[in-house]
């Protein structure tokens, strides 16, 4: 890296770094993370979405987004970052996964470093990276939420949910340290189930975890929603004043209030770069 280049990237702004994650899969996480970055678009943010499923990523098909090229063409050589990003509605970038490409979901040490190249050399300016991380604890999925700013882990009223959830929580505080985690009911009736599905989890995390709990609003059950689905849109967008959409509006307004970040950790390459240290600090375990 020459001096101009490591200039450029001192003077770039800093850039929330936010993991989704949920414990058990079809609790609606991809949605979660496709309506906050298109909210937060529509309010003048600049955010990239990094379809972190390596494998089995289909956030570009909830958004009606058809990209050519994925993220296993930049790891091979074939094609750069930029050529690859494909941008969706009101100006979010998206970063496709590889969907159905099983080799995706365990990247060795080779094409991790790759892969921090080509985000580090990244020349857009932005202000949140959203991953939308695999469901489940698998290691991919422990060391995304162990490398952002800010894990928000989205659950629904079902015991496989919140067992699930706890799982993934204990695991990243047990282990790893992790001591605070944002947490988002989906699919329920209404803010009052939310609140309920929370105390739920907090208290059982409360006597037995050392953890700080934060609950970051609840999305509810909408027809809306599933109509957008069907049409490949973001509700947001599509039925702006339905329930969900007052709701993820809401979401956007509280991630936006999150502080930013000071120091390196505020350079998506240092969110990969601890992504790449967590992933070897496992594999030498």
């Amino acid at each position: 890296m020459d001096q101009a280049e490591g200039l450029r990237r001192l003077q770039r702004p800093a850039t929330k770094v936010i993991t989704v994650a949920s414990g058990k899969g079809g609790v609606g996480k991809t949605n979660v993370v496709a309506n906050l970055a298109v909210r937060l678009g529509m309010a003048g943010r600049r955010v990239l979405v990094f379809d972190a499923d390596l494998g089995l990523g289909n956030i570009d098909i909830l958004l009606g987004l058809a990209p050519r090229y994925n993220i296993s063409h930049v790891l091979s050589g074939e094609k750069t970052l930029e050529q690859v990003l494909v941008q969706g509605p009101h100006g979010i970038w998206v970063l496709p996964a590889s969907s159905g490409v099983a080799h995706m979901a365990a990247l060795d040490t080779q094409s991790q470093s790759r892969l921090i190249d080509a985000v580090s050399g990244l020349d857009i300016q932005l202000d949140y990276l959203l991953v939308d991380c695999a469901a489940g604890i698998s290691g991919e999925v422990l060391t995304f939420s162990r490398a952002a700013q800010h894990l928000v882990v989205v659950l629904s009223n079902e015991p496989a949910s919140v067992a699930d959830a706890y799982a993934l929580i204990k695991v990243l505080s047990k282990q790893y340290g992790l001591k605070r985690f944002h947490l988002l009911p989906n699919m329920v009736r209404d803010a009052r189930e939310g609140r309920a599905l929370f105390a739920k989890i907090c208290g059982v995390a409360d006597r037995y975890l050392d953890v700080s709990l934060d609950l970051v609003g609840a999305i509810p059950l909408d027809a809306a929603l599933r109509a957008a689905v069907r049409a490949q849109r973001a509700v947001v967008e599509s039925a702006p004043q339905s329930p969900a959409s007052v709701a993820f509006a809401a979401l956007s307004a509280r991630v936006q209030g999150w502080p930013l970040p000071e120091g390196p950790g505020g350079q998506i390459e240092f969110f990969m770069a601890q992504w790449l240290q967590a992933e070897q600090s496992a594999a030498s375990a």
